[in-house]
């Protein structure tokens, strides 16, 4: 008797796992730890393009002591973006961090714009170096928003058919935020951050 019940259980369980893995189960867990492993190279990236700023700042502040402005808008931004916790799933949350985001990207672009008066700057090993860096996270931010939004965009379409609707319900899963469709465009275009023109009057002098 005792057997007949372990055979049972054993087919019931068998059972479970194959209507679970047909309602689609398997295939949310996949594709929830894709946006997950998404997120977390966005994340990152951002990260590094923070941790490149008090370098740039004070390699800029070298030759160009008296822009107060642009080194206080970009150290403010900055704690802006070290202040916030995100959580991906919750829209006001993502919306936030966006913001945020986008005005250190203004305030960066500001800074980086100060080299354009300063032509000692320009050659500065140093600042060339952290100007590359800074080019290169901008291309790596880009590609992994792109990467996350599609990672979003794919399990969001999977778990609003049917059937695997209602086993998202009955889970838990829901459908994920994402980055706004109006910035599309900035999504999938990095950035220019070596600003050749610029839009300031040129003192055409080295204050280092």
């Amino acid at each position: 008797m005792r057997a007949v019940r372990l055979v049972a259980a054993c087919f019931a369980l068998l059972l479970a796992c194959g209507l679970l893995s047909g309602c689609g189960y398997n295939q949310i867990q996949t594709k929830d730890e894709a946006v997950k492993a998404a997120w977390s190279e966005v994340i990152n990236q951002y990260q590094r393009r923070a941790d490149l700023v008090p370098n740039l700042v004070a390699t800029v502040k070298g030759y160009a002591a008296h822009e107060e402005q642009v080194f206080r808008e970009v150290t403010e931004a900055r704690a802006k973006v070290g202040q916030v916790t995100v959580n991906a799933d919750d829209a006001a949350s993502l919306a936030k961090y966006q913001a945020v985001q986008g005005e250190l990207s203004s305030a960066l672009t500001r800074l980086m714009a100060v080299s354009e008066n300063y032509p000692n700057l320009k050659a500065d090993g140093l600042f060339q170096n952290l100007q590359a860096q800074l080019e290169g996270t901008e291309n790596r931010i880009t590609v992994a928003r792109h990467r996350y939004v599609q990672a979003v965009q794919d399990y969001n379409s999977y778990i609003r058919g049917f059937p695997v609707n209602l086993t998202a319900k009955a889970f838990g899963y829901k459908v994920k935020p994402n980055f706004k469709v109006d910035n599309e465009a900035a999504i999938s275009t990095a950035p220019k951050v070596d600003f050749g023109a610029s839009s300031a009057p040129a003192p055409a002098s080295s204050a280092h």
